[in-house]
């Protein structure tokens, strides 16, 4: 398995590739590009295959954020996740807040990670139509 922490050659095509495998959807190729340019990328390849990725978003002084930890299934429960959350943790100098999936804490957990605050999100279109 070969890491890379701030994979800047990480193409939109071959994230959406692993992507669709693990939290399938409708995603913008070009929206996507321009969203791995904007966080640090933790990737893990098996020769030419993405098979892991871990999005970092901070700004760089107080907070950061894991927008999202992709392990394709078939690597699952091979330490894969837990190695790009010790990388991530490695290589960022702020907290780190994030969601995680239900049934999915034990995994975090762990990993050394502390349940903390509860998440909220808001929907653009419903905030506005609120008004």
């Amino acid at each position: 398995m070969e890491y890379h922490v701030d994979d800047q050659k990480l193409e939109a095509s071959t994230f959406l590739s692993l992507v669709s495998q693990v939290w399938p959807g409708d995603y913008d190729l070009q929206k996507t590009q321009a969203a791995l340019h904007k966080t640090q990328n933790i990737t893990a390849y098996d020769g030419r295959t993405l098979v892991g990725c871990l999005r970092l978003l901070t700004d760089g002084c107080f907070f950061g954020t894991i927008t999202e930890l992709l392990v394709l299934p078939e690597y699952q429960h091979q330490g894969v996740g837990s190695q790009l959350l010790q990388l991530a943790k490695a290589n960022t100098t702020t907290l780190l807040y994030f969601g995680a999936q239900p049934g999915l804490e034990p995994f975090y957990e762990k990993n050394g990670c502390q349940r903390s605050l509860t998440s909220f999100q808001i929907n653009v279109e419903a905030s506005s139509s609120a008004e």
